[in-house]
């Protein structure tokens, strides 16, 4: 079988397992902030378990690469999926708020795993020039299985333990397509190199719009369902609220990144900034009530939440030489994780004193904070040439893009950056 058939088929598998793992996750993103809400646990168990997420992640990304080197991805997927299994056994275990903030931290850790085992292997499999395509679909796949799980935490009782259950057997699932694929393992991943300064030289923007994104992503994602369950809403519509929100990402990604290779990002990241602040402001004004154009402004908080990620990851592109490529993604993924820790923990900290709409305010005050900063640099920098941009990549901040940590050396067919512009 030639290789160009044989990527077909391996991308094939990857994408299917990672959407198989994404209902799991999509599920468990509804479930357990919904049932830790209407629990007996203290008010701020729902956003603990939420940090623990990420700061998982940020576990995740640091030995994931060391994990790979030491076993080659396959085992190293299955070393992940059997993580997220213990983790929906944990939970199924019954409403034991410590338990679940762990098992919460331990799936945190194999999420961001998985993204490098999964994204360096569609790398190394993908031919040049369908690499982005490539990218794109597998970005895509996982969004909507988020949003399928989150559909189907609705048709199930919260109550018990079907969710978790339900969740370990799409995790199982997932096994299968990677443990049949016969795609030669690549090569080890580079090791996770930071380096801030280097980053902070190429593109402020960029460095500060990822830790920006980490903090938006895990607000908007992780809180919505807190605030809806303390509102009352019902399970069902909980479960459509998450679902509609994944599908806003699509309507407000595809514009924006569009419009931003037409030009200047940084203007679009202005402009998408704002667009998070009056979707805050809506999210403030309506009210559960009117539970339909609610969810419209939820959807549309999200899509600019997670445009802010994918925008900052292009104009990084556009400003970096091949050779600085595996540092600024290894950089950009520990700072987005860093950043998804530290925002959520605060706004945990503060939900108590100033309400479930903490979450909200936080977010529209990081969105502004940003936006100032992008406007500042707007006006001391000058923008990048255009025929040495990058073509804008679908990307979301749920799945943080480790990509790049699969590359040994700089690819010949990248053109050289500007980083002194």
């Amino acid at each position: 079988m030639d290789r160009s058939r044989s990527s077909l088929l391996s991308i094939a598998s990857i994408v299917a397992s990672m959407t198989s793992v994404a209902v799991g996750n999509g599920m468990m993103l509804a479930y357990v902030p919904f049932v830790l809400t209407r629990s007996t646990a203290p008010d701020w168990v729902p956003g603990a378990a939420v940090t623990a997420i990420a700061f998982g992640g940020l576990i995740g990304c640091l030995l994931g690469g060391s994990l790979i080197r030491r076993v080659g991805h396959a085992r190293a997927f299955s070393c992940s999926m059997a993580l997220v299994i213990i983790a929906a056994l944990t939970i199924s275990l019954g409403v034991h708020p410590l338990l679940w903030v762990a098992a919460r931290g331990l799936y945190g850790i194999a999420a961001n795993m998985n993204f490098i085992i999964t994204q360096s292997w569609l790398n190394h499999a993908s031919e040049n020039h369908w690499r982005g395509r490539a990218m794109a679909l597998f970005y895509m796949a996982y969004v909507i299985g988020l949003g399928a799980g989150a559909w189907l935490f609705g048709q199930i009782p919260a109550e018990g333990n079907l969710a978790p259950i339900v969740t370990v057997f799409f995790t199982a699932i997932a096994i299968l397509p990677i443990g049949l694929t016969r795609l030669p393992t690549p090569p080890a991943p580079a090791r996770v190199s930071i380096d801030i300064p280097m980053v902070w030289r190429i593109s402020p923007v960029a460095f500060v719009g990822v830790l920006a994104s980490g903090g938006l992503s895990m607000l908007v994602q992780g809180f919505t369902p807190i605030y809806a369950a303390a509102n009352e809403v019902s399970q069902k519509d909980v479960a459509t609220l998450m679902f509609v929100m994944q599908f806003g990402l699509l309507f407000i990604q595809y514009p924006m990144g569009a419009l931003s290779d037409r030009t200047d990002r940084r203007i679009v990241l202005i402009a998408t900034c704002t667009l998070v602040m009056a979707a805050g402001v809506a999210a403030l004004t309506v009210t559960f009530d009117n539970l339909l154009l609610l969810i419209v402004v939820f959807a549309i908080f999200a899509g600019a939440v997670e445009t802010v990620y994918s925008i900052a990851n292009a104009h990084a592109n556009d400003r970096t030489d091949p050779a600085d490529f595996v540092p600024l993604a290894s950089t950009m993924l520990v700072a987005w994780s860093g950043a998804a820790t530290l925002v959520p923990m605060l706004v945990t900290l503060f939900t108590p004193a100033f309400g479930q709409r903490t979450f909200i305010y936080a977010t529209m005050t990081v969105a502004l904070l940003y936006a100032l900063f992008v406007l500042i640099r707007l006006l001391s920098r000058e923008r990048v040439p255009p025929e040495l941009c990058d073509t804008f990549e679908f990307r979301s901040a749920q799945l943080p893009n480790a990509a790049a940590l699969a590359e040994t050396e700089a690819r010949a067919e990248w053109p050289a950056r500007r980083p002194d512009l």
